[in-house]
């Protein structure tokens, strides 16, 4: 691929995330990268400055031409009209996660997709070095017990907007700890499978001004094992953590200071990444395949089965 020609569907925080490692992995592939974007406003934004967007439409029907991918990076109420209307000029997705909100379960079942598109639903986490290194050197056979958390304090997520006013603290926009931290469910999914039973419990505990659950706790049960996982908004440290413990060692891994220690052993291995890391990661293999190098490892029938785990139910 010499060249590659897309369009954001949404210019948020992690658009511009993308954009500015989606230019770091084209310059690294010697690859011809043009961008244009879909937003309610075709007036520029002060935080455009530095993202060289080509080309910038209010809606779908001003569009003229095929593209490479989409990126839909717009709310996730979003999500599904926007695949539908980008269909038509599109040949490949990048869906930001969650693929859609969980009103909307049914309707993504029902997607119609395009034959021979490659269909992507973002899950960054899995491109982790922490998660990277557990997939590849922990035997997960031996695993007889697996605790996740991820612990942090909503109102400080997003500094300098008021945490009330985000998608987050609204029911109504799909938000709620259980789909927003669906990055935890998909990992644990990419390293150990779908469980065979799940008991689901959320709500609202802390004093947060919100109106969508601000903790959510399941227990999974597999054939050999057992996982607990614990996500909240109120966490006033931040935790990430995923341990793994097996009869030979209890394997911690900590995403927030990027390293793994083996409690029994001592042994610590630091990876000292940044998020853009793993994110550039994840873009390479994206366009990986787009060029066909490699199969999509998490497409819309994978994302709604996780979608549905968020919400205690296993898909058959």
């Amino acid at each position: 691929m010499n060249s590659l020609n897309v369009c954001f569907v949404g210019i948020g925080s992690i658009a511009r995330r993308h954009i500015k490692n989606l230019r770091a992995v084209c310059s690294e592939r010697g690859i011809a990268l043009s961008i244009d974007a879909v937003r309610h406003s075709a007036g520029a934004d002060k935080r455009d400055e530095g993202l060289s967007l080509r080309k910038v439409y209010t809606n779908f029907e001003e569009i003229d031409t095929e593209y490479d991918a989409f990126f839909i990076t717009n709310p996730t109420e979003c999500h599904l009209e926007s695949l539908s209307k980008a269909a038509k000029y599109g040949r490949n997705f990048f869906i930001e996660k969650p693929v859609a909100s969980v009103s909307q379960i049914n309707e993504a079942e029902k997607l119609s997709i395009k034959k021979d598109a490659v269909y992507y639903v973002a899950c960054p986490l899995r491109y982790n070095a922490v998660i990277q290194y557990l997939k590849e050197h922990v035997d997960f056979s031996r695993a007889i017990s697996i605790r996740s958390i991820s612990s942090s304090y909503l109102p400080e997520w997003r500094p300098g907007i008021d945490y009330r006013k985000t998608y987050s603290a609204s029911k109504k926009l799909g938000g709620g700890v259980s789909i927003d931290l669906v990055h935890e469910w998909d990992y644990l999914t990419f390293l150990i499978g779908m469980p065979r039973k799940i008991f689901y419990m959320s709500g609202r505990k802390s004093a947060l001004e919100i109106d969508s659950e601000d903790y959510a706790v399941y227990i999974a049960e597999y054939p050999d094992k057992i996982v607990e996982l614990h996500l909240d908004y109120f966490g006033r440290k931040t935790i990430r953590q995923i341990m793994v413990l097996t009869d030979s060692d209890t394997v911690c891994g900590d995403l927030v200071s990027n390293r793994i220690e083996f409690m029994r052993t001592g042994e610590i291995i630091d990876f000292n990444e940044t998020r853009d890391d793993y994110q550039i990661r994840e873009l390479t293999h994206f366009l990986d395949m787009i060029e066909g190098r490699v199969k999509t490892d998490s497409d819309i029938a994978h994302a709604v089965r996780v979608l549905n785990l968020t919400q205690g139910k296993i898909q058959e």
